[in-house]
């Protein structure tokens, strides 16, 4: 609803793009964030509220160009609408008004804006002459009901940054990004086959991808000219329960992997599973073969065991538009850096980078390092880091900012239909914003060079694996927490424990060594007196790690068997309902299963040789 003439719509549901005005003094435009009709008074020359005067010039670079409302009196609720009532309306050819036009979206002051005025005064002297006529004929004045008092300019500046997390991944050769706002029309969506909700009370695993597109406004001359948009950056970022901490995981493109099939949603409505492939590059799980984010989604949970929550996913423009949006990042070059691949020429010394450096700085790598995209990995932590400094420092200490931030960031996010809202993304937001910058930490999947092709890498599992199970027991990287999470870790599970006779339980093979669900059943009866176990084959899925599902009403006979088998709390899957008195828990052993009896616990210190740095750290220079 516009707030010419017509009073303020739904409180503080103000369009942001609706509160630009010119300002004849500094010649730009501002953002007003008073009330309607609250606002400071006209200024001298502009005329008496109500008198309809308006000055127009062609292109609105001059003449009337306070936008406050006129003084409009509301009518009583038994007078009649006159015959005119309808001036009322937004005039006819203004409907879209209030939408930002392409390439200039602040030009406010057209034609339609000075009948809006006009008849905005008009309005306001035929409902005052109206009230002064009931006024006498009743013999005194009409009482009014007192408005209730709006949120002041900085106040509503808080509610907006209240909602918005300081945590903004962006990543380079496809610039993979995140900004939590709102703005829903600008934000695309996939549907993946699985929505989850915004807010959970558990880890949240977000993944981030960064497309290597080279299609849409923006996105020429970087180049493969046809590209489908490759997972070209992917970055894993786990939020930890309390949200205390998190650990953003880079997955290298060349990385040799599995990617399962896929189920698709086509453009049509139809389904279509993609078939999987075998030995492949990690960046094919996007775009090849009409792969969508949802292949890369289900390849990143079978490499690391981790069951994600949300996508967002990015091209080239987020980098470019969100730099200039924030005024540029800080960035650091340990020696001159001159890459002719990405145009990036810098001086050793700090710099302050936006726009088409900015992303050079992210896409560099063949003047870094040993050219590898290993090398570009930390080039794109850094920057990372710095960005997320720069926005938790001051990008949302003006709305302004605030407003160029989240155009910025909207119009170039897709995300799952789990967050694929205003409201869903704010409050997905507001849940992680808890994270503090010093406890959230860049590290990188482990891989080695591969012996058949040199241009392409395998996964480390000697490192791999304890990181991976560090993450999914929701373990820290974070330096200085490791003795906090070991006392957390004592309570590994419910107190009470069933008597061994009583634990039911069915167990799979879904990983471990060949014949482990018999091994184990063998050890469960004999060893242990549970003779409710039963070998259930092999599970219908391989896992990563070794998961117990079990029902509330079970939750004695979970406490037993996670003692015996040394299973950390991640291990634990709880159902919301109860099960049968017969109905037994189910025992999946993972690729982290080794034996019955070794405690299948994660490591809480980071693996040696784990590459990682810390997103406070303000030293990271490019070599």
């Amino acid at each position: 609803m516009d707030a010419q003439g017509r009073g303020r719509a739904g409180d503080d549901n103000v369009d942001p793009a609706d509160q630009w005005v010119f300002d004849p003094n500094t010649g730009s435009y501002q953002l007003r964030l008073d009330p309607a009709g609250q606002g400071p008074g006209r200024p001298a020359g502009r005329g008496t509220p109500g008198s309809g005067r308006t000055t127009h010039h062609p292109g609105g670079e001059t003449g009337d160009t306070d936008t406050r409302p006129l003084p409009v009196q509301r009518r009583r609720r038994t007078e009649p609408p006159e015959g005119d009532g309808g001036e009322r309306r937004q005039p006819e050819g203004d409907g879209d008004e209030r939408r930002q036009p392409e390439g200039d979206g602040d030009e406010r002051t057209g034609d339609g804006d000075g009948e809006r005025r006009a008849t905005g005064g008009r309005a306001a002297r035929r409902t005052a002459g109206n009230r002064g006529a009931a006024s006498s004929s009743t013999g005194g004045p009409t009482r009014r009901r007192k408005p209730k008092p709006k949120a002041s300019g900085k106040k509503k500046a808080l509610y907006w940054t209240a909602g918005v997390v300081g945590f903004v991944l962006v990543a380079g050769c496809g610039g993979a990004f995140y900004l939590y706002q709102q703005l829903n029309g600008n934000i695309s969506k996939v549907d993946v086959g699985v929505e989850n909700p915004a807010v959970s009370d558990g880890p949240v695993n977000l993944l981030i991808i960064g497309t290597d597109a080279r299609t849409g406004k923006g996105n020429s001359g970087y180049g493969d000219a046809e590209s489908v948009g490759h997972a070209d950056t992917t970055i894993l970022m786990h939020i930890s329960k309390d949200r205390s901490n998190a650990t953003a995981l880079s997955i290298p493109r060349d990385l040799i992997t599995d990617i399962p099939d896929c189920p698709t949603t086509q453009k049509d409505g139809s389904k279509k599973v993609i078939p999987g492939q075998r030995g492949v590059r990690f960046n094919t799980s996007l775009g090849q073969e009409e792969r969508d984010p949802g292949c890369t989604w289900r390849t990143v949970e079978k490499l690391t065991g981790l069951k994600i929550d949300h996508f967002m996913m990015a091209d080239f423009n987020a980098v470019k538009d969100l730099t200039e949006a924030v005024d540029g990042v800080e960035v650091c070059a340990a020696k001159d850096i001159d890459d002719p691949k990405s145009h990036l020429k810098l001086k050793a010394g700090r710099h302050t980078v936006k726009g088409e450096q900015a992303l050079a700085f992210v896409r560099t790598r063949h003047a870094v390092g040993f050219g590898s995209d290993l090398d570009r990995i930390k080039m794109q932590q850094q920057f990372l880091s710095s960005l997320i400094r720069k926005l938790k420092s001051d990008a949302f200490s003006s709305p302004g900012k605030l407003y160029d931030v989240s155009q910025a960031a909207t119009k170039a996010l897709t995300v799952d239909t789990g967050i694929d809202t205003a409201k869903k993304l704010l409050d997905f937001g507001s849940d992680l914003k808890r994270v503090n910058l010093d406890k959230v930490t860049f590290a990188t999947v482990p891989v080695l060079d591969n012996p058949n092709d040199k241009a392409t890498v395998i996964l480390d599992k000697a490192k791999a694996d304890p990181l991976f199970a560090m993450v999914r027991a929701d373990h820290t990287l974070a330096k200085g927490e490791k003795k906090q999470e070991k006392e957390k870790d004592k309570d590994s599970g419910p107190a009470k424990k069933a008597p061994a006779a009583l634990v039911r339980v069915d167990v799979t093979n879904g990983g471990g060594p060949i014949g482990s669900a018999q091994m184990t059943v063998d050890w469960l009866q004999n060893t242990k007196g549970a003779r409710l176990s039963t070998n259930a084959g092999n599970a219908p899925e391989k896992l990563a790690a070794t998961r117990l599902e079990y029902a509330p009403n079970q939750a004695d006979q979970a406490a037993t068997l996670t003692d015996w088998m040394g299973l950390p709390k991640s291990a634990l899957k709880k159902s919301a309902q109860d099960a049968g008195a017969r109905v037994p828990m189910k025992l999946v052993l993972g690729k982290d299963f080794t034996a019955p009896g070794t405690p299948v616990t994660a490591p809480t210190e980071t693996p040696d040789g784990v590459q990682n740095v810390n997103a406070d750290d303000k030293n990271i220079c490019a070599k």
